[in-house]
């Protein structure tokens, strides 16, 4: 399935602003905000943290399976999308990053 198609099967996220990654060191990474250009990816890791309980190795190798035709994408001009190659490293590294939910005011 295209991401498009994937990403209507997922949960709305009209009540968040943004999400936090919080390394393993309580350090937070990067912010993913609900606007235009992120709420798609917005919605893709909020999936997997609910799901997962964090963005784990596993939950970012299911991550790149939603990402579909992007994450082809990705592979072949990385630093292109930033939020697939994030997962990438996740699955390589084996490391795990917590989520912490922005709420909407």
């Amino acid at each position: 399935m295209a991401f498009a198609d994937n990403l209507r099967q997922l949960p709305g996220v009209s009540h968040l602003a943004a999400l936090a990654l919080i390394d393993e060191n309580g350090a937070a990474v990067a912010t993913i905000e609900n606007k235009p250009g992120q709420a798609g990816s917005l919605a893709l890791y909020n999936h997997l943290a609910q799901i997962h309980g964090a963005i784990t190795p596993d939950a970012a190798a299911k991550g790149l399976e939603l990402y579909a035709e992007h994450t082809v994408d990705a592979r072949e001009n990385p630093g292109k999308h930033p939020n697939i190659d994030r997962l990438i490293g996740l699955v390589e590294r084996r490391e795990t990053l917590r989520v912490k939910q922005v709420f909407a005011l």
